[in-house]
């Protein structure tokens, strides 16, 4: 079992150096196929068209995101072709409002797509909206790469956050690859619930299930002693040394699109590690 088409969407070379080494580094181990898809974002709001805004003005914002795609794919032919991983580039231009589109159906046909941290400095408002459509409407995992993270092919030490959601239930199957090689696996549960159906045994069934895959797990049930459960997960990965954090990707809908939740939004926000998601 490993993860064979891996992608990237890269905006700006900037900030794209963690996320695209880390694909790198993926596609070694799982001999793999990288792809990047390398957009040039037209950042112009959607009713600007319609209020009679100028020709020339909307000619020069389509040409300053044809040349942001340009660079951007240049970047990363230059970095995917000193790799020695097989892999694909293409660039494309995308008006803001219709990003989550295209990101979404190259997304579905991924079996892991890889993207820089979208929060902190330096990092545009496209980024949220990439993540979001590979997680609810591409259907893929996404493995968030925070900055300055240096690549590493296979986490040794993962944790994952387990509640019984679907939502976790889902994020751990697809990433079995990395659990199955990891060394040690910690399912960590945050004040299990007094009447739920794994009241006594948090966790336990869970962890049955994959030891059956020889994954090597360990479960740790904590107390809510901090307002935010990423803010505990965050501190007990670092306790630990963990090298990734599994955890399912909550959001709700607004306008029938689903946007990350805020749990998920300060999860991406705090972690120094990869964060594997699913939804």
């Amino acid at each position: 079992m490993a993860y064979k088409s891996l992608l990237t969407v890269l905006t700006d070379p900037k900030v794209s150096d963690p996320a695209m080494a880390q694909l790198v580094a993926l596609a070694a181990v799982q001999d793999a196929h990288a792809e990047a898809l390398c957009l040039g974002v037209d950042r112009t709001q959607t009713g600007y068209y319609y209020a009679g805004a100028n020709a020339m003005i909307l000619q020069e914002t389509l040409e300053r995101a044809t040349a942001e795609a340009e660079a951007t794919l240049a970047y990363a032919k230059e970095k995917l072709g000193k790799s020695g991983v097989r892999w694909s580039a293409e660039d494309g231009v995308a008006q803001i409002a219709d990003l989550g589109r295209h990101v979404a159906y190259r997304a579905r046909f991924s079996d892991l797509v890889v993207l820089p941290r979208p929060y902190g400095e330096g990092h545009g408002a496209e980024a949220e909206p990439i993540i979001e459509a590979a997680l609810f409407d591409g259907h893929a995992p996404v493995l968030v790469v925070p900055d300055g993270y240096k690549a590493e092919g296979q986490p040794k030490t993962i944790l994952v956050g387990w509640n019984e959601s679907v939502e976790a239930m889902t994020a751990i199957r697809k990433a079995l690859p990395f659990l199955i090689a990891a060394e040690q696996v910690r399912i960590v549960v945050i004040d299990p619930p007094q009447h739920g159906p794994e009241r006594s045994d948090p966790g336990g069934l869970l962890s049955q299930m994959l030891a059956r895959h020889g994954v090597t797990c360990e479960i740790d049930v904590l107390s809510k002693t901090m307002t935010r459960v990423s803010d505990i997960l965050n501190r007990h990965a670092d306790d630990t040394g963990a090298d990734m954090i599994v955890m399912g990707a909550y959001g709700h809908s607004r306008f029938r699109e689903a946007i990350l939740g805020g749990a998920t939004r300060n999860m991406l926000e705090k972690s120094t590690i990869p964060v594997f998601m699913a939804h």
